[in-house]
């Protein structure tokens, strides 16, 4: 029955596609949500912080990696060398305890870039490090009285910079790419759908899907719309170890506008995400994940991880 739903700490669901923004490759298509953001009746405040670790150091054309000594510089296009990605996100989660709940996510950007620009044999590097975009996310779970069933719907705010510029190099002083920017500029429409509950006695499921639509475009750049869809498992027979299995997949259309990389931007991502929660007081909770590429399709030449490494607290009021 649904009462034997154990709460799991996990970070807000919403923090699964913000990580993604920084490419279709870019690895993180991690959902940590399910009950403990308030998808079950639990009422209140969470807060939960999260640090996100990607190492983009892969570089990918299609469904291969390629290997750069192929390439000898210079080249007629811009070959990157990697990007590092470190995400640190502020989520803040009310549930009514009925069927509403409101979810805010406040993420810090970390990030290095290095690649060879068109016609150049040397490194041009780039560093920012502020606010990225702001998400609100709403949900209602009343279809049924257990409330695990629910609608999610909500706001990408442009809340983070876009006009970061090369640091170093031949590029030094021109914008970045748009698509590595700590924001996209945009606002964009979130909205989705979940259902979670138990398997038997000792294992407890969900499914979940969120799509990201811009509603608008910024300095003729718009980002592609991209589609989550997650699914896993956990094993709750220990109240205060619980082992966890996801699978994710992101797919994410070509981003638009005279100032996007239409070539080299979307793709399809499915990893496989394994992790566990330790409970360490009644309200206070820790865990991590590692997700690991199981297939990875990209259009023109992008970075993708060989891992991406998540870990977290939460709080609960």
């Amino acid at each position: 029955m649904v009462g034997s739903i154990r709460p799991l700490l996990l970070a807000p669901l919403l923090l699964a596609p913000f990580a993604s923004q920084a490419c279709s490759s870019c690895g993180c298509t991690l959902s940590t949500g399910w009950d403990s953001q308030g998808l079950a009746t639990t009422a209140g405040f969470r807060v939960d912080l999260r640090y996100d670790y990607i190492n983009q150091s892969q570089l990918r054309s299609g469904t291969t990696s390629v290997d750069r000594g192929d390439y000898p510089l210079p080249q007629d296009f811009e070959l990157e060398k990697g990007t590092v990605n470190r995400y640190t996100t502020l989520g803040i989660d009310y549930s009514s305890g009925n069927a509403w709940g409101l979810n805010v996510a406040l993420p810090y950007v970390d990030r290095d870039h290095s690649t060879y620009p068109e016609g150049e044999t040397e490194l041009a590097t780039s560093h920012s490090s502020s606010i990225g975009d702001v998400r609100v996310l709403a949900r209602w779970q009343g279809f049924t009285p257990e409330h695990t069933t629910g609608l999610q719907f909500g706001l990408k705010l442009p809340t983070g910079a876009h006009d970061v510029r090369f640091a170093t190099g031949p590029e030094a002083g021109e914008p970045l790419d748009r698509g590595l920017q700590p924001g996209s500029g945009t606002t964009d429409l979130l909205f989705g759908a979940y259902h979670f509950g138990p398997m038997g006695q000792s294992w407890d499921y969900f499914v979940e899907g969120l799509v990201d639509v811009a509603l608008d475009s910024n300095d003729d750049y718009r980002p592609g719309t991209a589609l989550n869809l997650n699914a896993g498992v956990r094993y709750v027979n220990d109240t205060r170890f619980v082992p966890e299995l996801q699978l994710n997949g992101r797919v994410v259309r070509r981003d638009a506008g005279m100032e996007a990389d239409v070539d080299n931007s979307g793709g399809t991502l499915v990893d496989l995400s394994p992790g566990l929660t330790v409970t360490l007081t009644d309200k206070l909770h820790a865990y991590g994940y590692v997700q690991v590429p199981l297939y990875q399709r990209v259009n023109g030449f992008q970075l993708a991880p060989h891992y991406t490494a998540s870990v977290g607290v939460r709080y609960d009021f």
